[in-house]
């Protein structure tokens, strides 16, 4: 059985207060766990795609080739790194990091255990808890794509500055939708804070409970990412490599570690929201003891690696989409159903703490009747007859617009009737044909 959830706040004050070198012992642990997780990624990645792809995958350094990542980042290390001429030095050297900063900060407000003992100091396994800890991780997913911007603009080439804009465009559409997603999950917990929402679920989890909101999440952080089939800013089929295209050596290395740093914080943040973050699945929850002490690391990191498994299931199982497609998916569906999903979220909240059952179903009768009468008394009306398009006026010729074949040359046209109007000689008639091979 689930212990009993703790009252609203009561991580703050226990992280509160945490003497300084335990929170400095915590910095280092998320560090390099997530250094650690980084290049598991990238090993676990190369090795599923392979095996979709029925070939190996990385099997030489290390067991199972588990040290080709760190091979891959010492060759990074001692590569060359090329300048190019035409950079702003300062903000050149500047979005490397500003891409890989924020995407470490997010990890600070996730909670990946409950209260533990760590050196007689009870705390808990998180490294501190604000009351609007949501709001963190959003804010640094959209300062990490100023890094993105700002090595496109700072590049001093074309297709980097493209793929540049292309994030941005991506981040602003694809932001809308992961914060209307969130805010249902907000109202039922009725707290900002992670510990507080991840406590909310022990009754149950989320995705159960909101699977609208779930939906629009995980399409929204796969489009926050910039991974595939959304990976437009890096599209090397048109832009060569993207906003990175002028970039080498640690600096490239930087990149690559900041997508990949990205892409395990959301997938933490999408199983904090609504897989009830460090609390065992059904039904191990129901053995005493299991969402207590170090052992609810094992099923936070397990719902982590179930999502992270799906990116990289999406990587090698669809296409890019095209540049308008995805702005239609984002702008077009996933924002006005997040809005109606989110009316809809507030209208229960309220009938089930401010009206009887019988209210409800008045209500919900009343409404219907409303649509209904609507849909029968609003006249048919048929949709207006659309102009023919304007002739298009220009200096340079203009290929048809309604793809007809184009007229025949009069040259031709005179030579296929002249050969078709002559009579016939020797017994054989001249073909158009032939009246065409003389023109030549």
């Amino acid at each position: 059985m689930n212990p009993v959830p703790p009252p609203p706040g009561y991580y703050q004050t226990l992280i509160a207060d945490d003497p300084f070198w335990l929170t400095l012992i915590k910095v280092v642990i998320v560090f390099a766990a997530l250094m650690l997780v980084t290049l598991f990624m990238i090993w676990f990645e190369r090795r599923v795609v392979g095996r979709m792809q029925q070939r190996p995958g990385p099997n030489w350094n290390g067991p199972f080739g588990l040290l080709q990542s760190l091979a891959d980042g010492l060759k990074l290390a001692f590569k060359e790194d090329v300048l190019p001429a035409a950079r702003d030095r300062a903000v050149f050297f500047l979005a490397p990091v500003l891409s890989v900063v924020p995407a470490f900060v997010a990890w600070s407000v996730i909670p990946l255990g409950p209260e533990v003992s760590i050196f007689g100091e009870a705390t808990a396994l998180q490294l501190t808890d604000v009351p609007v800890g949501i709001l963190v991780v959003l804010a640094c997913s959209s300062v990490g794509v100023y890094g993105i911007v700002l090595a496109g603009w700072a590049s001093g080439s074309p297709y980097p500055l493209l793929g540049s804009l292309r994030s941005a465009a991506q981040v602003i559409s694809y932001e809308l939708a992961l914060g209307l997603s969130i805010i249902g999950v907000v109202l039922y917990a009725g707290s900002l804070s992670t510990a507080d929402i991840v406590s909310a679920q022990q009754t149950g989890w989320y995705i159960w409970l909101l699977p609208v909101s779930f939906l629009i999440f995980a399409v929204s952080m796969v489009g926050e990412t910039n991974r595939a089939p959304f990976d437009l800013p890096e599209a090397e089929s048109e832009l060569v490599g993207g906003f990175h295209t002028e970039y080498s050596s640690l600096k490239f290395a930087l990149f690559f570690l900041a997508e990949y740093v990205n892409m395990v914080t959301l997938s933490a943040v999408a199983t904090t929201l609504f897989l009830g973050g460090w609390m065992a699945p059904w039904p191990l929850s129901l053995i005493p003891g299991v969402n207590e002490g170090w052992l609810p690391l094992l099923w936070f990191f397990g719902k982590t690696l179930a999502f992270l498994f799906v990116y990289v299931w999406l990587r090698g199982t669809l296409p890019r989409q095209r540049y308008d497609q995805f702005m239609r998916l984002g702008w077009k569906l996933l924002i006005p159903v997040g809005l109606l999903w989110l009316v809809l979220v507030a209208a229960l909240r309220v009938l089930r703490t401010e009206l009887t059952t019988g209210q409800i179903l008045i209500a919900g009768g009343v409404a219907l009747v409303v649509l209904v009468g609507a849909a029968l008394l609003l006249p048919d009306q048929a949709p207006p007859e659309e102009d023919p398009e304007p002739p298009v006026v220009a200096d340079y010729p203009v290929p048809p617009l309604d793809l007809a074949v184009p007229p025949t040359p009069k040259r031709r046209r005179r030579a296929v009737t002249a050969a078709r109007e002559e009579p016939e000689q020797g017994g054989e008639t001249v073909t158009a044909g032939a009246s065409r091979e003389g023109d030549r």
